[in-house]
């Protein structure tokens, strides 16, 4: 048979650990993309307001 290489308890904590740092970093920029799309999709929506109130005297 082949050796297998065997990980502490320690080590393969670690790793579990670093893997769910990685994905909780991944959604939290997730949910901050999030925010900064609603916030792109309000902005859009207040200059099209604002721009459809001044009318057709803008050159």
């Amino acid at each position: 048979m082949a050796d297998t290489p065997k990980l502490s308890v320690q080590k393969a904590l670690e790793k579990l650990r670093s893997d769910d740092a990685l994905k909780s970093k991944n959604e939290r920029r997730a949910a901050e993309m999030d925010v900064l799309d609603d916030e792109i999709r309000r902005l859009k929506a207040q200059r099209l307001r604002l721009d459809g109130r001044q009318g057709p005297s803008r050159s």
